[in-house]
């Protein structure tokens, strides 16, 4: 039985239930008066339900699905405006015990590079990550208690924050390893971690098994789990995701929002990011073997669903989609993006040997962040370096009462002109600091209050000045 308050992971991501919301969302693809009815709804910037939402993917009509695009557009530009939250994958290790079969650190690959950083090796890459001008990172290790416990990873934490290079820090960690115990995400909260991240990679305890065949990672309750634990633990942000590709979208897509749904009933506090990855070719990966692959307009309108049904939410496209891609996706609700990426362990100091591969994933978006910078301003997006609701304390239902009242856009846009401001003067090409020192100009006059409009052109000034890490 369905229940979203439900604690158990076969109750709140019902297989039962997903399979009815596909039926009911196949049999009303050409309802044009539900789909109406459900866009008034969410035009009320509320949310929608997952079978609701599920309508709207199935939905079958030109001009409606037109107006879904239009809607998820302004939407987003309601809650997030026209900033871009930049970040960078930080990969502390490709040692793993799992046997995950669409992934190339699988126990069983003999072949690929296996790296370990030491804290001298994470100083080094932090270093060559702040001066691409970097401050928000999101550190992956595979899972394996003798090689990662949860001690290297408190280690490296540590040492991330405490490197300082010329005016380069990293402001905030956000952790993306393997499902654990309370105990262990109260130790990554007392390190002063941001958003605990975890993909599901499959919603379908069947196919999840079979992609999961050996391992801790083999266990689905624990994983699906593993949210409300470190909700229990004191992470009060925490984001989800599943690997497109792997299983049919549509009961991905479905299963995704009653897991958003089952957050909020019970901690009240939703997802704080939702990403959405597709199946890339890796080291002996092959993503052909996989027929659940869906194309970039299937894709597009996924993202676009997404944002309507879980408006509140940050949604985060990587690396492994193209510029063409991510440019489409950003308009439908993207507000997250990594620039400058690289997916194998100690990829940022100096390229890896010829024959040598480390990496997770093959990088579609290979372009400096420099570039990815230039490009966002270019298409009117604010390039955003900003940190400042995690250190302020504004996470989790704190955040999410800003956001969902629209108030956190009183903070969003004068942090994210001075973080722009910083990387424009400390790392920036000549052509991208001009573009940007245009694009800062024209958007102070749309900071609503006049003290705080005046509050930035000074911080403005003083960042010219040499000072940094001025925030509201």
């Amino acid at each position: 039985m369905y229940n979203p308050k439900s604690l158990k992971a076969e109750e709140f991501i019902s297989h039962e239930e997903v399979l009815e919301t596909l039926e009911y969302a196949k049999a009303n693809c050409r309802n044009a008066e539900l789909i109406d009815r459900i866009l008034e709804k969410a035009k009320l910037r509320k949310g929608l339900s997952h079978r609701e939402a599920a309508v709207l993917l199935d939905c079958q009509i030109p001009e409606k699905n037109q107006e879904i695009y239009a809607l998820a557009e302004q939407i987003k530009k309601d809650f997030y405006g026209n900033r871009i939250v930049l970040f960078a994958p930080l990969y502390l290790s490709n040692y793993c015990v799992n046997g995950c079969v669409y992934c190339p650190y699988h126990q069983k690959n003999k072949h690929i590079a296996r790296k370990k950083l030491t804290q001298e090796e994470v100083a080094r890459e932090v270093a060559a990550l702040e001066d691409m001008g970097h401050k928000r990172l999101a550190i992956e290790a595979g899972e394996d208690p003798v090689n990662n416990p949860i001690d290297y990873i408190l280690e490296c934490i540590k040492t991330i924050y405490s490197t300082k290079h010329n005016n380069g820090s990293i402001r905030r960690v956000n952790v993306n390893i393997a499902a654990t115990t309370v105990e262990n995400y109260r130790k990554l909260k007392a390190a002063g971690i941001g958003t605990y991240i975890l993909f599901q990679e499959t919603y379908h305890k069947e196919s999840y098994e079979r992609l999961h065949p050996i391992g801790p990672k083999h266990n689905y309750t624990y994983h699906t789990e593993a949210m409300d634990r470190a909700m229990e633990g004191g992470i009060d942000d925490v984001g989800i995701g599943v690997l497109f590709g792997l299983e049919l979208y549509r009961y991905e897509f479905a299963a995704l929002l009653m897991h958003a749904e089952h957050l909020e009933a019970v901690h009240g506090v939703g997802p704080h990011t939702i990403s959405v990855p597709r199946i890339r070719r890796a080291d002996d990966i092959d993503p052909d073997v996989f027929d659940n692959g869906i194309d970039d307009d299937t894709f597009a309108k996924i993202v676009a669903c997404i944002r309507v049904a879980v408006p509140y939410t940050g949604m985060i496209i990587s690396t492994r989609e193209s510029k063409a891609c991510r440019e489409k996706v950003l308009h439908l609700g993207v507000s997250q993006i990594s620039g400058g990426s690289h997916t194998s362990v100690g990829g940022y100091c100096e390229p890896e040997p010829a024959g040598e591969s480390s990496e997770q994933f093959d990088v579609s978006d290979k372009r400096p962040l420099d570039e990815v910078v230039n490009w966002l301003m270019q298409m009117g997006y604010i390039p955003s370096f900003c940190t400042a609701c995690y250190r302020a304390g504004r996470t989790g239902d704190r955040f999410m009462s800003l956001c969902k009242s629209g108030q956190i856009q009183n903070c969003c846009l004068p942090n994210a002109l001075m973080t722009l401001k910083e990387y424009l003067q400390d790392y920036a090409s000549p052509d991208t600091r001009t573009v940007g020192k245009k694009l800062i100009e024209a958007q102070i006059p749309n900071i609503p209050s006049e003290k705080m409009r005046e509050l930035v052109r000074q911080n403005l000034v003083n960042i010219e000045n040499g000072q940094r890490d001025f925030r509201v």
